[in-house]
């Protein structure tokens, strides 16, 4: 006879829920936010409890075995509509609590740093905020956040977007010594004859800039010899004179004020809505994220 299979807790199979969905045991701990000696421990204690191997272990990766497949796809909705209800009780009580995980840019989290994340930790002190930056348009939903923060343009069509900030210019901005070696660019077209500073999204692709004028929109590969990933590295190349720098007007404004540096093109650069906090429309809002929506309304 069979000896009983001893229950497993509600922890180890959160644990093997996280690992199994991130297939990797390094990612699950910085998502859980918990050490992975703490994790291994849980994945272990399961499958001796259950009887069967549920992982494939090497250095280099993690992968499900059959019994593991099974097992998440039986226990991944109960878990989750298991989390879902304790929220939902949770938000009837009037308590807002538990852990909000957001996503953006490096600019987009600074920006909420600065305006939002003090008021609301003071407000709501049972909250473990948790912020990380990315410069890749993830799927938030897939690697388990509750929001993101990205420009209006960048936010999914089938998500919900709460305007977060001012309208961002994008400007083309040079060197007066730079210049005073090349005509300035009259059009978008003239960039062709230009030395540019290019930027490397962290998709690995390369940027084309783009510009707008009396309803025509147009992307420009531009040439350059010089590509770098950060706007503050680009507006630094631009001061030096080492070309055009296309970047974010927060990034220029001192440099504009002091004669450093100067806008080309200036009535192709148009403002644009900026920043959107979005996320799932058909999935139950956690009280937490109601009221980091709340303070962002009430600041305007």
């Amino acid at each position: 006879m069979k000896s009983p299979i001893k229950n497993p807790t509600f922890s180890d199979l959160k644990a093997f829920m996280a690992v199994a969905e991130q297939r990797s045991f390094r990612r699950a701990a910085d998502f859980s936010g918990v050490t992975r000696s703490t994790l291994s421990h849980a994945i272990r204690g399961l499958e001796a409890r259950l009887g069967v191997r549920l992982l494939h272990r090497t250095t280099r990766s993690v992968s499900l075995t059959e019994a593991g497949e099974e097992l998440l796809r039986r226990i991944s909705p109960h878990l989750t509509g298991l989390e879902q209800a304790l929220e939902e009780i949770a938000d009837t009580r009037g308590q807002v609590l538990g852990t909000l995980r957001i996503n953006g840019g490096e600019e987009a989290i600074h920006l909420l740093m600065q305006t939002i994340v003090p008021a609301y930790l003071a407000r709501y002190p049972g909250v473990s905020l948790d912020l990380v930056v990315d410069g890749r348009l993830v799927d938030i939903v897939a690697e388990g956040f509750d929001a993101g923060i990205r420009l209006a343009e960048d936010v999914p069509a089938d998500m919900v977007a709460v305007r977060f900030g001012d309208d961002v210019r994008f400007l083309a901005v040079a060197s007066p010594s730079y210049l005073a070696q090349h005509a300035a660019p009259a059009t978008p077209d003239d960039l062709a004859q230009h030395r540019c500073i290019r930027q490397r999204l962290p998709s690995g692709k390369r940027y084309r800039w783009e510009f707008s004028r009396h309803g025509q929109s147009i992307a420009v590969d531009v040439p350059g010899t010089l590509t770098l990933n950060s706007s503050p590295l680009m507006v630094d190349a631009a001061i030096k004179g080492l070309g055009i720098a296309y970047v974010p007007d927060v990034h220029v404004r001192s440099a504009l004020a002091d004669g450093r540096l100067v806008t080309v093109l200036e009535p192709w650069c148009p403002p644009i809505p900026g920043l959107c906090l979005w996320f799932p429309a058909n999935r139950h809002m956690p009280a937490s994220l109601r009221a980091l929506i709340d303070i962002i309304k009430e600041k305007g």
